[in-house]
């Protein structure tokens, strides 16, 4: 039976607001958990219908708070994760303690199902702190919830919200310079993001029972050509330098003490393994989940504000055409 009442965390981020969008539109009410209610708020309430979607502020760590609000659920959605440490926000915390305590209330209060966003290639990157404490999370959802969980391990996710490949055209479009880790050569599958939640709210709806689930692109590029691609769909030419890894790392100590760093000496593990299928669980492709956006075709859309003549150059793309 199609669960009626949906809590999400993590719900303002690119994934998080594009899933809310398509549970409401499958008649599931929505309770949108946010730390910052005036800062998000708003950008919330615009993704679903009146009556489908509650925003609440609060805590992921006020335990009561919490428990009321599993009372009245019946789903629980975990996009909840961060890629550097600052502060209380280190990953201990936010990939472990806070999988532990949805996974024991999901238990308490019997909840249908519960979705859990991990990562692609977790169990390779045996270095990466990111990707330890990612692998406990799930870990402690299987102990405390296995049963009823569905644990999502996708490739990079990309679209006009994402903090990737904006950030890399932001980048691209400054530096007549760049820095390129490991010769370029990590494999990625870039997911476009509607894809990865259209595909998640048919596992609600569908009520799929895979414990893990890999997700992916269609494609398979290296980091050198995603650049690439970048540069195309912005029409820059840039040097692209394979850095030296002892200067790359110590760039990185010294990018990591920013308030938002451009990358940290752990980022830069992960960039040395794959990011692509496994083949030791089911994938999307398995599972006949439609992700098939191509990536060209999809920054293509979202470029243009990095072009020379920004929002003007899509109508000049247009008469080219």
């Amino acid at each position: 039976m199609k669960p009626k009442n949906c809590l999400i965390f993590g719900a303002s981020g690119q994934i998080g607001r594009n899933l809310i969008r398509s549970l409401t539109k499958n008649d599931i009410k929505v309770t949108a958990f946010t730390r910052n209610i005036h800062q998000k708020g708003y950008n919330l309430k615009t993704q679903a219908n009146p009556g489908y979607l509650d925003v609440v502020e609060g805590s992921i760590f006020d335990y009561e708070l919490l428990k009321n609000l599993f009372k009245d659920a019946d789903l629980c959605i975990n996009l909840v994760g961060i890629l550097y440490e600052k502060g209380q926000n280190n990953f201990e915390n936010i990939h472990i303690k806070f999988p532990k305590i949805i996974s024991q209330l999901s238990s308490k209060f019997k909840l249908k199902k519960l979705v859990h966003l991990s990562a692609l290639g977790v169990e390779d990157a045996v270095d990466s702190s990111y990707a330890k404490s990612k692998l406990l999370g799930e870990k402690e959802i299987n102990n405390n919830f296995g049963d009823f969980a569905t644990i999502i391990r996708p490739s990079i996710v990309y679209s006009v919200d994402d903090n990737f490949t904006t950030q890399l055209m932001t980048l691209l479009n400054l530096l007549p310079v760049f820095p390129i880790y490991y010769n370029g050569k990590t494999k990625f599958r870039p997911i476009y993001c509607p894809d990865l939640t259209k595909s998640i709210t048919e596992i609600i709806v569908k009520d799929c029972k895979e414990n893990i689930i890999e997700f992916v692109g269609p494609e398979e590029m290296t980091f050198k050509e995603i650049l690439k691609k970048l540069l195309y769909s912005i029409d820059k030419k840039r040097l692209l330098f394979p850095m030296p890894i002892p200067l790359a790392k110590l760039t990185a100590n010294l990018f990591q003490l920013l308030p938002k760093p451009l990358i940290t000496i752990d980022q830069l593990r992960l960039l040395k393994y794959d990011n692509i299928l496994s083949g030791c669980y089911k994938s999307n492709i398995d599972l006949n989940f439609s992700c098939n956006s191509k990536f060209q075709t999809e920054i293509n859309k979202y470029s243009y504000m990095w072009k020379k003549d920004g929002e003007y150059s899509k109508e000049r793309d247009k008469v080219n055409l």
